[in-house]
């Protein structure tokens, strides 16, 4: 598939795919992929989006609508479809990509809001642009960035306690991932209290590799496994070994190692085409 770098967003809501899809966008590519919780009919509540914005800059995004909240899907489904409607209606000057996401994120909230029947929903977002990324996430679905080595160059905290206690070396990975309150969200979309929180530019060298994920993926796979899989290799392959050990984790539980089946989103961005 050519990039044209002018095609209209992708976003991907209450889809339940097989397999990631596999796109160019900002001089690079991207595998997408989304799916219900293996084990229920509801809708999907997670949702991801790429927005291309000219050849060389794009926003990519992963939505998941709060479970156990009442309208979790349309909470990550306004939530993606007004971040891309600001991508796209953004300024011509050189701030103009920064300022809409900023934008897109309180259109979200503002949306989710007044749906006013107490939903919710997190939302990360990478900013792409000319080889270099800039991350922004309310909640605790999560961006990593790793290098072809394993050497991880971001990591966002999540927005719970649990991982505000990770931070703060309270406790470590291996305990947060197995504690009874990990499910425990204290900064969301759909909130008067909503924080964006805006990282830094990070340059990406070649074979870099950008993941966002929801809890599907952080909940069922250690940092150090995820790292593994992606850092190498072709990018739909790793997509593919990806949701292959999250859906072999949900659906056979072992004390050694976290399972909790779950909605499952990922968007994987790299340099360069498909490799």
């Amino acid at each position: 598939m050519a990039d044209d770098g002018l095609r209209d967003p992708t976003i991907l809501t209450r889809h339940d795919m097989a397999s990631a899809e596999i796109r160019d966008v900002a001089a690079g590519s991207v595998a997408v992929f989304t799916a219900r919780h293996p084990a229920k009919e509801r809708d999907n509540e997670d949702g991801a989006a790429v927005i291309p914005v000219d050849k060389g800059r794009a926003v990519l995004a992963v939505a998941d609508g709060l479970g156990g909240q009442r309208s979790g899907a349309d909470a990550a489904q306004l939530a993606l479809e007004a971040l891309a409607r600001c991508v796209q209606k953004r300024p011509d000057d050189a701030s103009g990509l920064r300022s809409a996401v900023l934008d897109g994120f309180e259109r979200a909230n503002a949306d989710v809001t007044e749906l006013a029947v107490g939903a919710a929903t997190t939302l990360v977002a990478v900013e792409v642009e000319d080889g270099t990324i800039r991350p922004y996430h309310v909640g605790d679905s999560a961006i990593l960035v790793v290098g072809q080595r394993g050497r991880i160059k971001l990591l966002t905290v999540a927005h719970s306690p649990v991982g505000y206690a990770v931070e703060a070396g309270l406790l470590d990975e291996q305990e947060a991932i197995h504690h009874e309150d990990r499910h425990i969200v204290s900064n969301t979309v759909g909130s008067a209290e909503m924080r964006i929180e805006v990282g830094r530019t990070l340059k990406l060298r070649p074979r870099d590799t950008v993941v966002l994920g929801s809890d599907g993926l952080f909940d069922n796979l250690h940092v150090a496994e995820i790292v593994e899989i992606v850092r190498k290799g072709p990018l739909p392959a790793a997509a593919e070994a990806l949701v292959g050990a999250c859906r072999r984790r949900m659906s056979e539980p072992h004390p050694d190692h976290p399972s909790k089946p779950d909605d499952l989103t990922f968007v994987i961005f790299r340099r360069g085409r498909r490799s």
